[in-house]
């Protein structure tokens, strides 16, 4: 998944893209929120982690301008002000959650989770295709009565395919979302995840789940070709 840091010290940006990174989202980093409003309607996200303390546009403004522009991109707001009045302006401007720093990474983390997985209009840790379910908080999948173990960038690519059912995701989508901008889309890497899932996931199954749409992409559907 594809997360977009708005923060302008730098220093917190640096600590919040490695451990996101970390934890196998890739991550775009932007210090200011002229540039957060350029990326956010530019590219297509997951989520975006957005301090409210920015030089020229505040989060606020940034949030507000995004929601009037009909982006639903979902947003963790971080602010150092704690008071109630700040944590209801920036849930009315359209954020979906709060967080106040300081705090631990790993509640951030959670709500991360927690905000991208509202995005899908479901509440369920497990996604479903056919009798594939991966559960997005312990990393695993299981097909049948067989447990497959994944690789970060394996688990990424195969979360990716799960969230768009039966929809093909062109090499550049997928490069966009589970790898970071600067990667070449000349490389025959996506074929080589797509390979090894289809090794883990389709192997020995009468049924193949991850499919080839020739000169378009890949897909993951339970339906008959």
């Amino acid at each position: 998944m594809r997360i977009l840091i708005v923060e302008d010290e730098r220093q917190i940006a640096a600590f919040l893209e490695r451990g996101l990174k970390e934890e196998g989202y890739a991550i775009d980093v932007v210090y200011n929120g002229n540039d957060a409003v350029d990326w956010a309607t530019s590219v297509e996200y997951d989520g975006i982690v957005l301090d409210v303390m920015l030089p020229g546009r505040d989060g606020f403004s940034v949030c507000r301008e995004l929601r009037s522009r009909g982006n639903k991109t979902p947003i963790l707001m971080l602010t150092a002000r704690d008071t109630v009045d700040d944590r209801v302006t920036g849930l009315d401007t359209g954020a979906d959650d709060y967080l106040v720093k300081p705090f631990a990474f790993k509640e951030l983390v959670a709500r991360v989770r927690a905000i991208t997985r509202r995005q899908g209009d479901t509440r369920s840790v497990d996604l479903q295709v056919g009798d594939l379910i991966l559960n997005t908080l312990t990393h695993t999948a299981q097909r049948g009565e067989h447990r497959i173990e994944l690789t970060t960038k394996e688990y990424n690519l195969l979360e990716f395919l799960m969230r768009n059912p039966s929809r093909v995701l062109s090499r550049t989508q997928i490069a966009e979302h589970v790898w970071n901008l600067d990667f070449l889309s000349e490389s025959n890497l996506i074929d080589v995840y797509i390979r090894y899932l289809r090794r883990k996931i389709d192997d020995g199954s009468e049924q193949k789940l991850i499919k080839t749409v020739r000169g378009s992409g890949y897909l993951i559907s339970d339906e008959p070709e």
